[in-house]
């Protein structure tokens, strides 16, 4: 990564900017990182470990990580799955490794999206933009559907279970919209997938896995997020 600077000091970004903390050993895609992204707006922290990265997020508020995975100590993957346990936060992995299983890793572990090192610094600005801009997006039809024992939220993307919030990822909290606003439709693995960052059918697998075992009281025999032969899946909600 070699992204551009700007002659003279950085502009300090609005205090209502989005603020990303980044999590890598290597002090030089930190300091890179940081540069570049503030010049395009953002709050930034860094974090040179996982240990210093949840001693900052006891401190701050954090409206999207990037992580790097192989790090000393605690990996990337292993800080991504103890976070997925008690946090909703957006994560972006980095990563020297771009083979398919290695980003199903990532995804299985609860990120949102993965990009492989090196990469362009637009790339990932658009990335980040692309997962923000999810997250606040808001829909009006029909607001609340339930599954079971749930509720969803369509238009703040919250899943909730007798009144306790089910942490969701952002990609999940946007599959299950798909399937809030088409209820008893089946949808098409490619459909899904192309509403992804990775786009991939496999990583739609790896996410409507994720979302049964929240959902279902039995994700192997699901009854809510059933599986349609030769068509996709489908959402039964009332």
């Amino acid at each position: 990564m070699s992204p551009s600077t700007q002659q003279g000091a950085t502009p300090l970004p609005a205090d209502n900017a989005p603020h990303i903390l980044i999590v890598d050993d290597d002090q030089r895609i930190r300091d890179l990182l940081a540069r570049f992204l503030q010049e395009n707006g953002f709050r930034v922290t860094t974090a040179e470990n996982s240990a210093t990265a949840r001693a900052n997020m006891r401190g701050l508020a954090f409206d999207l990580l990037v992580l790097d995975v192989m790090m000393p100590g605690e990996t990337g993957l292993e800080l991504a799955e103890a976070l997925r346990e008690t946090h909703d936060i957006p994560i972006l992995m980095l990563t020297a490794r771009a083979e398919p299983e290695h980003r199903i890793q990532g995804l299985e572990a609860g990120v949102d999206d993965y990009l492989a090192k090196p990469f362009e610094p637009r790339e990932l600005l658009l990335r980040l933009r692309n997962i923000l801009s999810r997250q606040k997006r808001t829909l009006s039809p029909q607001e609340i559907i339930r599954i079971g024992t749930f509720t969803f939220h369509i238009g703040r993307g919250e899943l909730k279970q007798q009144g306790e919030t089910i942490r969701l990822t952002e990609r999940e909290r946007d599959l299950l919209r798909q399937f809030a606003e088409r209820p008893g439709t089946p949808i098409s693995r490619l459909e899904l997938a192309k509403q992804g960052t990775d786009g991939s059918e496999r990583a739609v697998d790896v996410q409507i896995n994720r979302l049964r075992r929240k959902i279902e009281a039995d994700p192997g025999n699901p009854v809510y997020l059933q599986t349609v032969r030769g068509k996709g899946y489908i959402l039964h909600a009332e």
